[in-house]
């Protein structure tokens, strides 16, 4: 059976373009994109000129499967994620127990397709039980279907053990995401070194310790020749040794999250927990730096960084609140608000949600053209309103965004051509 997606705004990230036109789509794949007469087909979708995108493809999403399912399932995570347009979440391995086993791996994988209506694809950890001491076995895991290998925020303070794991992926071809931070100036912050912590009496580290994480990290991937991302730049301090590794020709990109993109440290406020994010937010200037770093395609990738907590872990004193927001829902109208101000066009915002991080992961997805898959988000960019953190589809609710004004919502989601959401 085939699909026509007529009248549509057609975003376009590989071509850079924004335009009216169409998209055929047969046996879950695009068959013909076009602008000008349209083909005939089983079934028309008229997207009322609405935008029609690359379905986004999110690296660093966790589900609390196994170990904290109360938090996060993969039923529900799935669900947040088709109402949010995402049609690929790749999973971080920080559960309980870490997924650092083959058959650990196997077992996320059959309960994702269970249970999750879009493309799961499960990240394994680099060490065993993300220890830092042992690194698991790769091999073994990247035949059992690990996409990439990552100790999440639990950064490998052995530099001869990250170098060994390095190498071991290189010859591989694995790809290493890790945490750019030196733990030891990090370790126990709750927020961003200033004048703003210093008032708040907030314990604090320096941009700094990101820029010394990820020069390390460098001088590492240089030694051993690794394919690399770093999860989240976040620091302004961190950008040139993001672009000096680029320029010696290093296989390495980079991510940051879209709370990192549209808020700032003032945002904390009064100690609020759910502005609690690891790293911490940055000043305005940072965030501006990182604007420009997406634009300039320095900085790769945009992720929801979805960690979801729950009450009993948020409604702490600011310092013992556990870190984390959820973010599959509130990723692309969040990214809009870039749109709206006029930082990114809609093709840009799509190569760095969709586009990169599916050719990082050397996906076919991320792109409207013929042989691509299917997974694709209708959207509305101008549709404004009130965001309700009790109306999410995540277990967890602790989003920044409560009762924030946004503009943007998800119309339809399709995984593989066939309708995974769609929005009453």
């Amino acid at each position: 059976m085939s699909t026509l997606f007529t009248n549509a705004r057609l975003i376009d990230p590989a071509k850079d373009s924004d335009a009216l036109g169409w998209v055929l789509v047969a046996d879950g794949v695009i068959a013909e994109v076009g602008y000008e007469a349209a083909p005939q087909a089983d079934e028309v979708v008229d997207c009322g000129g609405k935008c029609l995108a690359p379905g986004i493809v999110d690296i660093g999403v966790k589900v609390c499967e196994p170990g904290e399912r109360h938090k996060e399932s993969y039923k529900s995570a799935g669900a947040a994620a088709a109402a949010g347009g995402v049609t690929t979440m790749v999973t971080r391995p920080d559960t309980l127990p870490a997924i650092d086993t083959p058959e650990v791996l196997e077992f996320v994988e059959r309960r994702a397709n269970e249970a999750a209506p879009v493309n799961v694809l499960p990240m394994a950890a680099l060490t065993k039980g993300r220890d830092g001491k042992e690194m698991t076995e790769i091999g073994f895991l990247l035949d059992a279907g690990a996409v990439a290998f990552t100790d999440c925020d639990n950064v490998v303070t052995d530099p001869k053990v990250l170098s060994r794991a390095l190498s071991y992926a290189r010859s591989c071809g694995a790809l290493v995401i890790a945490h750019p931070q030196d733990p030891g100036l990090s370790k126990g912050a709750a927020a961003t070194a200033g004048k703003f912590a210093a008032l708040r009496g907030l314990p604090a580290v320096s941009p700094m310790a990101e820029r010394m994480g990820l020069d390390r990290d460098m001088a590492l991937v240089e030694m051993t020749g690794a394919k690399y991302h770093a999860d989240q730049i976040t620091a302004a301090r961190a950008l040139p040794a993001l672009e000096r590794a680029k320029k010696n020709g290093l296989d390495v990109t980079a991510g940051t999250s879209i709370h990192h993109l549209t808020l700032n440290e003032l945002d904390v406020a009064d100690y609020r927990t759910f502005f609690k994010i690891k790293p911490p937010l940055r000043a305005e200037e940072d965030r501006l730096a990182l604007i420009d770093a997406v634009k300039s395609g320095l900085i790769d990738t945009i992720s929801s960084m979805h960690k979801p907590q729950d009450e009993e872990s948020k409604r702490l004193p600011f310092e013992e609140a556990a870190s984390g927001a959820v973010g599959l829902e509130t990723l692309l109208p969040a990214a809009l608000r870039l749109y709206h101000n006029g930082d990114l066009t809609l093709p840009e915002l799509f190569r760095a949600m969709a586009l990169n991080p599916a050719k990082r992961l050397g996906l076919e997805s991320g792109r409207l053209e013929a042989g691509a898959p299917a997974d694709l988000v209708l959207f509305d960019a101008d549709a404004p309103f009130v965001l309700d953190r009790f109306k999410l589809k995540s277990k967890s609710k602790n989003t920044p965004f409560d009762g924030a004004r946004l503009q943007g919502k998800v119309l339809a989601t399709y995984v593989a051509g066939a309708a995974v959401y769609r929005r009453d």
